[in-house]
């Protein structure tokens, strides 16, 4: 059988052997009761992680970002975010369809910030014609500008402006634990600024299911009446929570080998010349790049490598997109250099 190289996202992850045996002994009870001993023990890992008061359980990303707006703005309030924000682009337009909040956008630059002068300029002034700011949005890692990590230094002036405006902070940490090992820090150190802060389980960590969402005791109250409202109250949920503490437990370490591997594969496809690709800039698991030729375009290369068995995204603007995660080794980095330079070859002969 050929051996598939999937390299379109992190959530293709498979859990280990050793969630799997946890899923299969965890003990459960009525997590919407609060009964659910396994599920209580993971939201206590999570809020000591994020150094935060509470966490909650819930299903998916998309989820945890939608609670912690709704529990932050009210309907005709608005927040503030990145253009290039996963929230703003992907999400669904949770917040306006299912809250009645505004989204306002300021400019993401190629790191993955915004310049705090422009996130105060977006601040409404107190006047009937506007929605009320209420809340700012930061995303680290950065999905969208490559992986990029953001440090306390780029993030605390654009909290500090919404501190100075009386908005609160929330930081959409889908892949906070990149970002910490990517740095060298503490996860709880970039989610200390803010009031609220989400991260996956089902991305890098590996888990087949979940997210939490952290902040005050007050605010989690708030977030589990919005979950039960939006569908989320699951009942024996821990057999999926036993996953994610071997998730907290023994996956967040290994993602420096992850980060390894993009890194290797960037190197290696800017050999290859066709690639507007800059490996330096590399800081995370994944890689957005485009090309430097038009000889093919990004959707004949992606089918071409998916004939070969490697599997990688062509997405807006003429851009490719690769993950590396779990299940993905060194070998296969190369592996997966091989099928591009003979895809790259082939298709500029045609």
């Amino acid at each position: 059988m050929q051996r598939i190289i999937d390299l379109r996202s992190d959530t293709v992850t498979h859990p280990t052997p050793a969630m799997r045996e946890a899923m299969y002994r965890a003990e459960v009870g009525d997590d919407v009761m609060g009964e659910d001993p396994t599920v209580n023990r993971l939201q206590e890992m999570a809020a000591e992680r994020m150094g935060k008061e509470a966490a909650l359980f819930v299903a998916s990303g998309t989820m945890g970002n939608l609670i912690c707006i709704l529990a932050q703005c009210g309907r005709g309030d608005e927040v503030i975010m990145g253009d290039k924000a996963h929230t703003f682009l992907f999400e669904a337009g949770g917040p306006s369809v299912l809250g009645g909040v505004h989204v306002r956008t300021v400019r993401n630059r190629d790191d993955g910030t915004v310049d705090p002068a422009e996130v105060e300029a977006a601040v409404r002034p107190d006047n009937v014609h506007f929605p009320r700011s209420r809340l700012v949005v930061l995303e680290n890692t950065h999905n969208r500008c490559g992986g990029a990590v953001l440090t306390r230094a780029q993030m605390d002036p654009v909290v500090a402006v919404a501190r100075k405006h009386n908005l609160n902070a929330h930081l959409d940490g889908a892949r906070i634990f990149n970002a910490a090992v990517a740095l060298g820090v503490d996860a709880r150190t970039l989610a200390e600024p803010f009031d609220t802060v989400s991260f996956c389980l089902s991305k890098g960590l590996s888990a087949p299911v979940g997210s939490l969402v952290c902040g005050s005791r007050e605010f989690v109250r708030e977030a589990t009446r919005l979950r039960k409202v939006l569908g989320g109250g699951m009942r024996q949920a821990g057999i999926i929570a036993a996953a994610g503490i071997v998730a907290l437990e023994q996956m967040v370490d290994r993602l420096a080998d992850d980060h390894a591997n993009a890194r290797r594969l960037a190197v290696g496809l800017a050999e290859m010349g066709v690639f507007d690709i800059r490996p330096e800039r590399v800081q995370s698991n994944i890689l957005i790049f485009g090309l430097a030729t038009d000889r093919f375009t990004p959707q004949q290369l992606v089918a071409r490598c998916a004939q070969d068995g490697l599997k990688f995204q062509a997405i807006e603007g003429g851009q490719f997109r690769m993950v590396t995660h779990y299940g993905i080794e060194r070998e296969d980095i190369d592996a997966a250099l091989g099928i591009v330079r003979r895809a790259v070859g082939q298709l500029g002969r045609a």
